[in-house]
């Protein structure tokens, strides 16, 4: 019987494949970057067809490694960049257009003009997200007004839209089926997550020809297999979530009040409230967690776009390092008497400001301020803007006990982070031995599906600790530094 599971871990930054055995333990691995394409001021894209290229290419390294073939697959789990979306020829299976990448601002003229009619109340109640270009709803409406006769051939039924798990699905099973879960659904702002079908009303309000939408299935569901052609084998799909979603499932956080936060490109909190829809008041999102086996879970999710990204912004951008893992050891020697904030908009700020428009800032920078300065303010920007997700949680749940975190993502391995992070936060932070919690929930998901791995309950006690980072820094240090962050975050905005 083949006992091996295919993650896809399809990322905004690059595409991974990683195959587990039977026991959850990672055989082979395989990885490659894309280009990012900036092509206006807050436009943000990716060449679909690169994508499909990354991710064929990447499994075919981590079947290399792993020294075995297609055929010893017994299923395969996707996750992915959520909002990123792309509209597709229904017949020739062609991209109308670049990928739109999730940063990308483009259509924070048609949000705010929505907002202005007062549709913000009715989007947020159905879908429980916000009028804010992140999603890919309006995004979409961009796209059909502005490539002459699209909403035309869209109505026609002659175009497909997906986020990059339906486009895969699509591709990989050669054209026969488009499909999406539901935590893919959940993050477009056409999908009633309360009644669990895509939403008439918000469709019509945003002109989308329904059509072109995919069906929507559970997380762990029948997607079709794979065209033989492509690896040699067909092979199920079996497992689909958000990358988010695929996080806290592999965080194993399927109790109610468990919380993860995963730190990519972005940083994304989410915190499990069960299966009862609580609207925030915080400006914070409702999403569906997961969906599996006919039961829904709602969570409270928190949503910063710069994390890593303002990494890579520094190696890419400004040139201050050649490469990521230098940030640590520089932000190590950093002058500890300097104090400079870095507030990363550099695509506008998400929760729980959700400003589309603001631009990055640096505050603070004196004649002694060097390069590791720059990079200590860009780790510490990633532990205020999680301190702000944090305490607006709070507020919407009602806890006033110690917060314990679970976290993942490539940022954790940072031990300086995380310790800053456990730092401004006064709370725990706990890393599980498995990083590739991503990865590893995609693959509990097909997995599961497919009858080699345990239930929920068996798989979320295997989580296993790595290190517990705890709070060491004074009170009267963490509040100053937090006033600082406020009063940045005050001066961006105004």
């Amino acid at each position: 019987m083949k006992r091996n599971i295919l993650a896809l871990d399809q990322g905004t930054t690059s595409s991974r494949a990683i195959i587990f055995d039977d026991r959850l333990a990672i055989r082979g691995v395989g990885q490659l970057e894309f280009k990012q394409f900036f092509p206006k001021n807050g436009w943000v894209e990716h060449d679909a067809n690169e994508i499909l290229i990354s991710v064929i290419k990447s499994i075919e390294i981590a079947l290399k490694n792993a020294a075995i073939k297609a055929n010893d697959i017994a299923a395969i789990g996707i996750t992915n960049q959520r909002e990123t979306f792309l509209l597709w020829d229904r017949k020739t299976g062609k991209p109308i257009h670049k990928a739109i990448v999730w940063q990308d601002r483009r259509s924070a003229k048609i949000c705010d003009e929505l907002k202005k009619q007062g549709y913000e109340p009715l989007f947020t109640k159905k879908t429980g997200l916000l009028l804010d270009p992140y999603f890919s709803g309006t995004k979409i409406s961009w796209l059909l007004d502005n490539i002459e006769g699209l909403r035309e051939r869209a109505k026609r039924g002659e175009i497909y839209f997906g986020t990059i798990d339906a486009w895969l699905i699509y591709k990989l099973t050669g054209g026969k089926i488009h499909a999406t879960d539901i935590t893919n659904a959940s993050r477009t702002l056409l999908y009633n997550i309360r009644e669990n079908c895509w939403d008439n009303e918000l469709v019509e309000i945003l002109d989308i020809p329904k059509q072109i939408l995919p069906k929507v299935r559970e997380c762990a569901d029948d997607f079709g297999v794979t065209d033989a052609n492509i690896f040699g084998a067909s092979i199920p799909i079996l497992g689909v979530a958000g990358d988010q979603h695929a996080a806290m499932i592999g965080n194993g956080c399927f109790n109610k009040g468990m919380m993860k936060a995963t730190f990519g490109t972005g940083c994304f909190a989410l915190l499990n409230i069960g299966a009862d829809f609580v609207q925030s008041k915080n400006r914070l999102l409702t999403t569906i967690a997961y969906k599996i086996d006919g039961k829904i879970s709602y969570a409270l999710e928190g949503s910063i776009f710069i994390a890593g990204a303002g990494v890579q912004w520094l190696r890419d951008g400004l040139g201050i390092i050649k490469k990521a893992s230098q940030i640590n050891e520089m932000a190590e020697k950093s002058n500890k008497e300097e104090q400079i904030y870095f507030v990363p908009a550099l695509t506008g700020l998400g929760a729980p400001y959700w400003n589309a428009e603001a631009r990055g800032a640096i505050y603070g920078i004196t004649r002694n301020s060097n390069k590791n300065d720059f990079a200590r303010a860009t780790l510490e920007a990633v532990g205020y803007q999680t301190y702000d997700l944090l305490e607006a949680m709070k507020r919407d749940w009602g806890s006033s006990g110690e917060t314990v975190l679970r976290v993942d993502g490539g940022m954790v391995a940072s031990d300086w982070t995380m310790q800053f992070l456990s730092d401004i936060l006064a709370a725990p932070v706990d890393r599980p031995t498995i990083l590739e919690t991503t990865a590893l929930g995609a693959a509990w998901l097909a997995g599961y599906r497919a009858g080699i791995y345990p239930n929920m309950n068996e798989f979320a006690n295997l989580w296993q600790l790595d290190r517990s980072f705890k709070p060491k820094m004074n009170e009267k240090t963490r509040k100053e530094k937090l006033n600082g962050w406020q009063e940045a975050i005050r001066r961006t905005l105004s």
